[in-house]
């Protein structure tokens, strides 16, 4: 009988003991070599440099953006605000593009479309690391039914240098809520993710960070509309953050609401948007209990949806899920 040898991983570390099965099963007599080339501090470099590319690229595209509608504007001789009609082509070519790139990235889909009605209507959406499953929705509802649905903003958004132009552009407003009701009034939808920054910087595990904030519903009740929830599985695994320390949020309360946090990834996960059925408006409702319905909807379309916690690997294995059912 032949005496056949085993390897006990408690005995070598985990790499080697990895590289000798392998060895031994494909016979490449140099997979350890190439494994310890593979985790030189260079190659680590490079992955690092990558995970943090993405959010870089994305930043100079709004900066490079913003500086050719001024260039635009300029050489067009254009008077008009970014928010008339005649800058349409310019936004029909960028939520074009924005599509494109939701449906190529993340596969994006929107899940009960048909839940947005034709009138006015409030979107009141989860805010993650960032929003860009809210622009892929707008992109949708522009190039399908020739819609813009309106958006609330910060205001410290505006700060940015070259954001304002990109704002107006679509529509954006930091308005106070007699001008979000004249907005619906006048059939426009409006999008209002009421947890805002701090939600975005500091939700963990898809926790709604919404306060005591209940503008939203009072704004509702004032233009007799409905409010429409909206929910994106995997949001939070498209990006990451970190720094979420207790200095920075005390400093985010108290002091500096103009905080971002470093992102990094771009992973390529799976986007689903989800549009839950419209609460109707009820002059019998209190804002108190319109806000609390709201949130308990949203929260609803979460656990319908989203496994928590997340997980960057569950969401790109996500992408080859073909026979996905939705509840």
């Amino acid at each position: 009988m032949i005496a056949t040898s085993t390897i006990n991983p408690s005995e070598q570390d985990t790499m080697t003991w990895f590289a000798h099965m392998l060895k031994n099963w494909i016979g490449f007599a140099y997979l350890k070599e190439y494994l310890g080339f593979m985790f030189q501090p260079f190659w680590l470099l490079v992955l690092i440099l990558l995970l943090y590319a993405l959010p870089i690229v994305f930043c100079s595209f709004l900066c490079v953006l913003s500086l050719l509608l001024y260039v635009y504007k300029i050489k067009n001789n254009i008077t008009e605000d970014p928010s008339s009609k005649v800058w349409d082509n310019v936004r029909h070519l960028f939520l074009s593009v924005v599509h494109t790139y939701g449906r190529i990235l993340y596969g994006h889909e929107i899940i009960g479309m048909e839940n947005i009605p034709e009138g006015p209507g409030i979107i009141i959406f989860y805010h993650g690391y960032t929003d860009s499953d809210y622009f892929f929705l707008l992109a949708r509802l522009y190039l399908e039914r020739g819609r813009l649905c309106r958006t609330v903003t910060d205001y410290h958004i505006y700060l940015i240098p070259g954001m304002k132009q990109l704002l107006n552009l679509f529509h954006c407003t930091c308005g106070s809520k007699d001008e979000c009701v004249e907005i619906l009034k006048q059939g426009d939808l409006l999008a209002i993710a009421p947890g805002g920054g701090r939600e975005a910087i500091f939700s963990e595990n898809y926790e709604l960070l919404w306060g005591n904030r209940k503008g939203f519903a009072d704004v509702a009740l004032k233009a007799k509309v409905p409010l429409i929830p909206m929910f994106t599985q995997n949001i939070n695994e498209s990006f990451r953050t970190y720094g979420k320390t207790r200095l920075i949020r005390w400093l985010y309360d108290n002091y500096a609401r103009f905080i971002f946090l470093p992102l990094y990834g771009g992973f390529p996960v799976k986007l689903r948007t989800y549009i839950g059925e419209p609460i109707p408006y009820d002059p019998n409702t209190t804002v108190e209990e319109l806000a609390a319905k709201t949130k308990l909807a949203v929260e609803n379309l979460r656990d319908r949806c989203q496994k928590r916690p997340g997980s960057i690997i569950r969401a790109l294995l996500e992408r080859f899920d073909k026979h996905h059912k939705d509840d």
